[in-house]
């Protein structure tokens, strides 16, 4: 079978005809596709504009602030623990303290500098035991006094004795306290 020359000319636009329907299709998926990413693309970027980005600047600020607190406090607190130490200025600061207090000693003893882990920083450490004699207000001024003006040690113990006749003898105060000092790195 041979075909003419119009037959030929036929198939050959029809076989034009189905490529340029058939690109067609593809171009027309294509487009959809295009304009379906555009408009997601449209939603992210409104649902972005709607995230206020300013409202967490002062947020973040406060952060760093408190960031930067806490970052200083383990130096603060070197620096107090790193105050200068011994059982002579210790002392020398419980007998003030009496005197302010109207109190009086009678005994003060140490066993001696010790070596201790605080909240997982070693310090130095100094258990002092102490006797004092005064008026009962005038020791419980003492006991506060010296709380705060020794702010590196802790009180581990108060026992006071108030006798039971009202002669000659007084209330009588032990005190069993430790002072830290921080030992550097």
């Amino acid at each position: 079978m041979k075909l003419s020359k119009t037959s030929w000319l036929f198939i050959i636009v029809g076989i034009f005809i189905i490529l340029l329907v058939g690109l067609g299709i593809v171009r027309s998926q294509q487009v959809r596709q295009l304009d379906q990413l555009n408009e997601e693309l449209a939603l992210a970027q409104s649902r972005l504009e709607a995230i206020q980005l300013d409202r967490f600047s002062p947020r973040q600020e406060e952060l760093e602030q408190q960031l930067s607190q806490f970052t200083s406090q383990p130096e603060t607190a070197k620096a107090t623990l790193s105050q200068p130490f011994g059982s002579i200025a210790i002392s020398d600061t419980l007998f003030n303290i009496a005197e302010a207090n109207s109190v009086k000693i009678t005994e003060l003893s140490s066993s001696g500098l010790a070596s201790e882990e605080l909240a997982g920083v070693t310090c130095s450490v100094l258990p002092v035991w102490a006797r004092i004699e005064g008026d009962l207000t005038n020791l419980a001024s003492f006991i506060t006094q010296l709380n705060d003006d020794l702010s590196t040690s802790v009180i581990k113990s108060v026992d006071i004795t108030v006798p039971e006749t009202t002669g000659e003898q007084q209330p009588i105060a032990n005190i069993q306290m430790a002072v830290y000092a921080y030992q550097g790195d």
